[in-house]
């Protein structure tokens, strides 16, 4: 049994780990901070977690992170905040895992240019997407858990370029739920203006972008260049994402196929669709990411995966690599399907 702490737990990943963590059965939820919520019961926040068990006698608590001494400590708060914060348990004897996107670039230059925030520091942290990372990861002390546009993406398109076998320029299309926007309303979210909407925004300048294409040239000896656009749709969570690929020479459906099963085979949460295309109720509240796959006329390949963005995208990619640190099946407290009717 291991002790795991949540800093910010307030939110809606906070709320999906303590879902999570609630039915792992090698954890001990030790604290989960607020500064605001000090004292107040998590099941008043989290509403759905009334009468779990584990979370019932568990309060907020308005902690430092200099007094917390848990084996895993999960990091749930805003970009630019946790680089106060993972410094500081960086000291300590955790391991940590970070689901902001402070520690997400090797580059701080190009953290500071897309975030508009200027960077206190580099710390030597993994990017933890386990299915391009996992040996990296085991012997990580700070996880920078991806953002949830790029585990769609990334996990959709690492086959093809890993095989060398698609052209260099990729435009990359999601649509996501309101969710991915944070529990805090704003005119963007209100319900009048995102119901029977879709909107796109930061069109050509969203700041998933450069995190998408560092992690693909990774595995490519070729300048891999993303367009990505994302759209915000009227559900509440889950991402949908389409890409658009041009193949160097001609290959049937099987061919690609293959290549999908054989570079995941044996991945616990990736499904290669054989038939049909994925679904966000497919997925929605699961950590598993469907993929599916159509070859077009002129060698374009349309690319499909469906996430939902708090789970593989967020809390459960975050449980994953904690599974993985502390040597754990990565099944762990994850194994259960989507929520389709």
């Amino acid at each position: 049994m291991i002790k795991v702490s949540i800093i910010g737990g307030s939110g809606y990943t906070g709320g999906e780990l303590l879902r999570i963590l609630s039915n792992h059965p090698k954890v001990e939820i030790e604290y989960i901070t607020s500064r605001k919520l000090d004292g107040v019961p998590v099941t008043k926040v989290h509403k759905n977690l009334k009468g779990i068990e584990p979370l019932e006698d568990l309060t907020f608590k308005n902690i430092s992170p200099e007094d917390i001494d848990s084996d895993v400590v999960f990091c749930a708060t805003p970009h630019g905040v946790s680089m106060e914060i993972v410094p500081v348990l960086y000291e300590k004897d955790v391991r940590i895992i970070d689901l902001s996107g402070d520690y997400r670039f090797e580059d701080i230059e190009v953290y500071e240019r897309w975030y508009g925030i200027k960077h206190r520091g580099k710390l030597d942290a993994v990017y933890g997407l386990p299915e391009l990372h996992r040996e990296s990861i085991k012997r990580g002390k700070l996880v920078a858990n991806p953002g949830c546009f790029p585990t769609g993406a990334i996990l959709l398109l690492a086959p093809l370029i890993k095989e060398d076998v698609v052209e260099e320029r990729i435009v990359i299309d999601s649509k996501t739920g309101v969710s991915g926007a944070g529990i805090t309303p704003t005119d963007t979210t209100h319900f009048p203006n995102v119901n029977e909407n879709v909107m796109p925004y930061k069109v050509t300048s969203h700041r998933h972008t450069p995190e998408i294409e560092k992690e693909l040239k990774k595995l490519s000896e070729r300048d891999i260049r993303v367009f990505f656009t994302p759209h915000l749709v009227p559900i509440t969570r889950g991402i949908l994402t389409t890409a658009h690929v041009f193949l160097r020479e001609e290959m049937d459906k099987e061919v690609l196929m293959e290549i999908y099963r054989k570079f995941y085979r044996g991945e616990p949460f990736i499904r290669i669709l054989e038939e049909g295309m994925p679904s966000l109720t497919g997925v929605r509240g699961s950590n598993f990411c469907d993929i599916a796959l159509e070859v077009d006329r002129d060698r374009r390949v349309v690319l499909i995966s469906a996430i939902d963005n708090l789970v593989k995208g967020a809390s459960g990619q975050g449980v994953q690599n904690m599974n993985i640190i502390m040597g754990f099946d990565e099944r762990e407290g994850l194994w259960f399907g989507g929520l389709a009717p």
